[in-house]
């Protein structure tokens, strides 16, 4: 066969499957499946073709571009989407419920661990009543023992549009923080767990050892569970990590690793703007005596089966559960 009969016979295909793929390339979600077969029926005619022109029409134009087409081909036919960036809507609403539901074990485990830690606390504070000077410090306990708390002065010392914000960042630090202490084999990750466990029994233990546990509940009562979960959940995803650091399976640890990696890191995206609805929640509404007790709880009731529902996702498709 000559060069010229050769080019005149395969061009068409060469020119449908460069015009196939590039419609891919900007479009890849609207590659359906018939589409997907032809790309590559086609790629593996671009590579017999590629062949052919290598060893019988080295240097010639029609080698030099099959030579590409098979290039575009390979990193397009291989290229594995699971690892790309994915786009807003997407993680959102498909790899953050994908992840998160990997991690219902794990969240049960945090979830046992900072009761347990919250319960010590609070017998400590109860029944060692000086515990409570080492945690809130004196200054606290003295307003405490005149019957009054120190959230109190929340909506008078710093204007809520400034303490929204410094809410939000300290919360965020706290996630992140049991977050990447999964890299020290978990460890990291169940002490903030238990740290933050123990100070919050604690400091209920205290405030009822002064009568002052039904206004603290008051408080925080619509933006605590949120807060109290988001931080677990970022947690457990750091428990994931850790596990995956040293737990013996067959699979390369390599792998263990890049995939609780990924879920750790979707999760944290998926977590961290709830803790700026949080933080406007607890500048605006919890220290707010304008608002009723119940109207506080609704909104935090609401909140957390929010943000459960928005997790879990029961319209997620089933090839991403």
């Amino acid at each position: 066969m000559t060069y010229a009969r050769f080019v005149e016979l395969r061009q068409p295909l060469w020119d449908e499957f460069e015009t196939a793929l590039r419609e891919a390339r900007r479009r890849p979600s609207r590659v359906t499946y018939s589409a997907l077969e032809t790309i590559a029926f086609q790629y593996r005619q671009i590579l017999h073709d590629h062949a052919l022109a290598s060893s019988r029409y080295p240097q010639t134009g029609a080698a030099i571009r099959l030579q590409n087409l098979a290039l575009d081909g390979m990193h397009w036919v291989h290229w594995d989407r699971g690892d790309r960036i994915p786009g807003v809507s997407r993680l959102f609403w498909r790899e953050f419920p994908s992840a998160f539901r990997k991690l219902v074990p794990y969240v049960v485990v945090v979830v046992f661990a900072f009761l347990t830690a919250s319960l010590f606390g609070i017998a400590l504070a109860v029944f060692q009543p000086a515990a409570g000077t080492a945690i809130l410090g004196p200054g606290t306990i003295d307003e405490l023992s005149r019957g009054h708390l120190w959230t109190e002065s929340l909506t008078t010392t710093i204007p809520p549009s400034i303490s929204s914000s410094a809410i939000a960042t300290n919360n965020m630090s706290v996630a992140i923080v049991g977050w990447a202490g999964g890299a020290a084999a978990g460890l990291g990750a169940l002490y903030v767990v238990l740290l933050n466990g123990f100070i919050l029994g604690a400091v209920f233990g205290i405030t009822m050892y002064y009568s002052l546990g039904g206004g603290l509940s008051e408080f925080v009562v619509a933006h605590g569970p949120l807060e109290i979960t988001l931080i677990l959940v970022t947690a457990a995803a750091g428990v994931r990590m850790g596990r995956a650091l040293v737990e013996a399976t067959d699979v390369p640890r390599r792998e263990l690793l890049h995939s609780a990696g990924r879920d750790a890191l979707v999760v944290l995206l998926g977590c961290l703007p709830w803790f700026l609805l949080l933080g406007l929640v607890e500048s605006y509404i919890s220290p707010s005596d304008q608002i009723p007790l119940l109207t506080k709880a609704a909104a935090g009731a609401s909140l957390e089966v929010l943000f459960l529902t928005f997790a879990w996702n029961p319209f997620l498709p089933k090839e991403a559960q």
